[in-house]
């Protein structure tokens, strides 16, 4: 590449990386603060469970519409919306900051994630797409960074300023990604992308990969949600838990970063996948046995699995695709059906807390998903990808 194509994909890059920062905290700053949140609103463990629920049950929903708003908008106009709206949802816990107010604002995060999700890759696999795998780990570099960053550092800053300014500041973001969108967003003509796919809805592939991320994802959402709760109830202080939980999100942007660097070289991403699921099985297990003793090996072991599973799951859809106008509606597709499965576990987790006083029951259902991808990879074998005229699973070497 030239010195200016090189300083423009750099540029590209670091604003990929500023706008994934932005998908999580609205959701991750939850969890360690959550004691305080119920003793001052009163919420229950099964309305606290809908305040992880309802941003992902809407960030699935929502994303169906990635292709449309791609048709109509354009990749560029439709992320900078997602992030005016996310942004906003989350300055907007500052006032707002009653039960109500907190699941409205959930809900809104969760449409802005939505949508970003959806078109993201789209410019990503348009402008960049032999350096996709690249960009999409960077991308999840990003928002497990936010994730970090937000569950470590608001219990500290609700001791200082209270728990609604903790829950609001995140919106730092949201400037800075929409700064540096503008700045990549060189004006296109036309609308949108008035040729992008329709939803892979006959697509039986399309099925497998959509059930396949939100599994994984479930896995991420329940940890998101629960681990530091079910370590205060253990009886950890607010902030240790949420260091807790800020040391598995570092563990999480390691296996991105480390994944950015080799995933290019397994054009077969089998491997890789059984090694990663692997390992967050045996970081659920640690939970079930003993997870006073094994809490650092599981912090570890899930955060490194996870970490590695996020991007991986994006990369073999995107691999799929034939064609950048087919990627708005794929991953609207895989992210809105999977976001909606993984919505299920945040809530269910909740409901058993409340039942059993205990999230074991949860780690358990959870394992027994990850045993159910580890039998799915083996169909997701090179080659193979969706038709960029009717979605039929193609071959290597078919026309």
């Amino acid at each position: 590449m030239s010195k200016v194509n090189t300083r423009g994909y750099v540029l590209f890059a670091i604003t990929v990386m500023l706008v994934g920062l932005n998908l999580r905290p609205i959701m991750a700053a939850i969890g360690p603060v959550l004691a305080r949140i119920q003793h001052d609103t009163g919420i229950g463990d099964t309305a606290a469970g809908l305040l992880t629920t309802l941003p992902v049950l809407a960030m699935g929903l929502f994303a169906f519409m990635g292709g449309t708003l791609q048709r109509i908008l354009g990749v560029e106009r439709t992320v900078l919306y997602g992030l005016l709206a996310l942004g906003g949802a989350t300055l907007a816990r500052l006032p707002f900051h009653g039960e109500s107010g907190l699941i409205v604002t959930a809900t809104i995060g969760g449409i802005g994630i939505a949508v970003i999700q959806a078109a993201l890759p789209g410019r990503i696999k348009r402008d960049h797409g032999e350096k996709a795998g690249q960009l999409m780990s960077l991308y999840t570099v990003g928002i497990m960074g936010g994730a970090m960053l937000s569950s470590s550092l608001v219990a500290p800053l609700s001791d200082m300023g209270g728990w609604p300014l903790a829950l609001s500041v995140w919106t730092a973001f949201a400037v800075l990604a929409v700064l540096g969108w503008r700045l990549v967003s060189a004006p296109r003509s036309g609308a949108g992308d008035t040729g992008g796919a329709r939803l892979p809805v006959r697509s039986g592939r399309a099925w497998y990969l959509l059930v396949f991320f939100g599994i994984g994802t479930a896995a991420y959402t329940l940890v998101l949600a629960w681990l530091p709760p079910f370590y205060v109830r253990l009886g950890w202080s607010d902030t240790a838990s949420g260091l807790l939980l800020g040391g598995l999100t570092l563990a999480q942007v390691i296996a991105a970063v480390g994944l950015s660097s080799v995933v290019d070289r397994f054009p077969d991403r089998r491997p890789v996948l059984y090694a990663i699921l692997t390992v967050i099985a045996l970081g659920l297990i640690s939970l079930i046995v003993a997870p006073g003793p094994l809490a650092i090996p599981a912090l570890l072991l899930l955060g490194l699995g996870i970490g590695g599973l996020f991007p991986m799951s994006l990369i073999i859809a995107v691999d799929h695709l034939q064609a950048a106008r087919q990627a708005g509606a794929l991953l609207g597709f895989v992210q809105g059906g999977g976001y909606v499965i993984a919505s299920v576990m945040p809530f269910l987790a909740g409901l058993l807390r409340g039942a059993f006083d205990d999230l074991t029951p949860a780690w358990g259902i959870m394992l027994a998903g990850i045993l159910v991808q580890l039998a799915m990879v083996r169909v997701l074998s090179p080659g193979h990808s969706l038709s960029s005229e009717d979605w039929r699973l193609q071959h290597a070497g078919m026309s």
